[in-house]
């Protein structure tokens, strides 16, 4: 059971920390002052094996049902490599560095040689994600989907507001996937919602987060963000989410997946997150 549950501790000091479950890669927490900032169901599965439900699971190469694998892909579902352990850095700010490549695993799914690197800096009052996603081959072109796929812990979803979509399309996975426009200037999920926003931008405020306070999502290279909450019928037939958890997470998800990347041979795509408690 040991390699299942390995985690990685980032520390500021302070009660201000990170951890990562290596399985998955997956944020499992990230506390300030020690007040913890994201939402993981308490009936979520630490097997090593099924995704973890909540935190900020690393959804790639695929983005929903998936004909060759498992849903959201296979990153968020093998074990990591600590590349680089965490250390703190002259600003005080502390850093560690993941990666997965491809193995025989993941070439039973997805044929293609990958290399991923996954960089994450915990600061004063943010959290820093830098993905790096590189085609060694040199031949052949692959394309892929990338997501950070982040439950924010709130007291009451029905009270939080997410700025930076107005405007934008969607396409409503809640309505057989047609495409609206967002005419709201801030968006409030109220019902079970499932959206993917098109061309955001490149920063989101969610307020109403623990305490009361905001959050500010920084995004790059990131074009889409997915906000979603399953709501009461659509949480009891996830078997690893409580029936009555849902009004305490809410997840605004950057990512590229409305379409995809296309990586030609021997180069590289870059995006990165940052998440900053106002």
């Amino acid at each position: 059971m040991a390699a299942a549950t390995s985690v990685v501790v980032l520390d500021r000091g302070n009660n201000t920390t990170c951890t990562i479950n290596l399985h998955g890669a997956t944020v499992v927490s990230w506390r300030v002052n020690n007040q913890e900032q994201l939402f993981v169901s308490k009936q979520a599965v630490f097997d090593g094996k099924k995704a973890i439900r909540g935190g900020i699971p690393f959804v790639f190469p695929q983005f929903g049902a998936w004909t060759f694998g498992p849903g959201h892909g296979f990153a968020r579902i093998i074990r990591w490599n600590v590349e680089k352990s965490p250390e703190r850095l002259p600003s005080g700010d502390v850093e560690a560095i993941f990666s997965i490549m491809d193995s025989e695993f993941t070439r039973s799914m997805w044929n293609y040689p990958f290399r991923l690197t996954y960089r994450l800096i915990l600061r004063e009052k943010e959290l820093h994600f830098n993905i790096g996603v590189y085609n060694p081959s040199k031949d052949h072109t692959f394309s892929f989907n990338l997501l950070l796929h982040t439950y924010f812990k709130v007291p009451d979803v029905r009270r939080c507001q997410v700025t930076g979509l107005h405007g934008c399309t969607f396409i409503d996975k809640t309505r057989d996937n047609q495409i609206f426009q967002e005419g709201r200037d801030v968006v409030t999920v109220c019902e079970w919602t499932d959206r993917i926003y098109q061309n955001t931008q490149p920063e989101h405020i969610i307020t109403n987060v623990v305490s009361g306070r905001k959050m500010r999502v920084q995004k790059y290279n990131f074009p889409d963000t997915v906000v979603w909450n399953p709501w009461q019928d659509k949480a009891r037939d996830i078997p690893d989410f409580g029936d009555d958890e849902f009004p305490n997470m809410i997840c605004v998800e950057s990512g590229h997946v409305s379409s995809p990347v296309i990586l030609v041979p021997g180069t590289a795509f870059e995006a990165s997150q940052i998440l900053q408690v106002m």
